[in-house]
C-alpha cells in the first residue's frame, strides 16, 4: 500500500508531504503534482519566476527537485494536464493517481484544501468523495 500526497509545493503541500513521511513507516509515499501546460500557473504557484520561459519538463523537474530536496524518498508522480483545469479536475487526476497507485490513505495540503469546515473545497472535494481510501487533511504547516 501507498501514502499518496497531493503536492503543489504550497507551504501546506510541504507540511503534508512531511506527515506523510512521517506516518508512512515502511510504506511507500508518492507525491502527485498536477501540472497544467499553462505559465501564469506556474508562476503563480512559484514553479517559475517572472523571467523563466515556460516548458512543462523544466517546470517537472523544478518539482521532482523540490520534492527530492525535502524528502529524498519519496517518489515524485507529474500529472500534466490541458492549459487552465479547473480545480475540480484537478482533484479527480489527484483521486485517479490514488487509485493507480492503491493509496491507502491520500494527504492533502493545498492552498485551498485546508479550508475546512463543513465540506471541502477545490481538490480536496474530489479527492475526499473516495471512499476506497482514508484522507488527511494537513491544515496547519507546523
Amino acid at each position: 500500500m501507498t501514502f499518496l500526497v497531493a503536492y503543489d509545493d504550497s507551504e501546506l503541500s510541504r507540511a503534508a508531504l512531511d506527515r506523510a513521511v512521517e506516518f508512512a513507516g515502511d510504506r511507500e509515499v508518492v507525491a502527485a503534482t498536477a501540472i497544467p501546460n499553462n505559465p501564469a500557473y506556474a508562476r503563480a504557484h512559484g514553479w517559475l519566476d517572472s523571467d523563466d520561459s515556460f516548458d512543462p519538463d523544466t517546470v517537472e523537474e523544478i518539482l521532482r527537485e523540490r520534492v527530492h530536496d525535502r524528502q529524498p524518498t519519496v517518489s515524485f508522480e507529474p500529472i500534466r494536464m490541458e492549459a487552465s483545469p479547473p480545480l475540480a479536475t484537478i482533484g479527480l487526476a489527484v483521486r485517479n493517481a490514488a487509485r493507480q497507485f492503491d493509496a491507502e490513505v491520500v494527504f492533502v495540503g493545498s492552498r485551498s484544501a485546508g479550508r475546512l469546515v463543513t465540506n471541502l473545497v477545490s481538490v480536496g472535494q474530489n479527492v475526499a468523495t473516495d471512499a476506497s481510501y482514508d484522507v488527511h487533511i494537513v491544515r496547519h504547516s507546523s
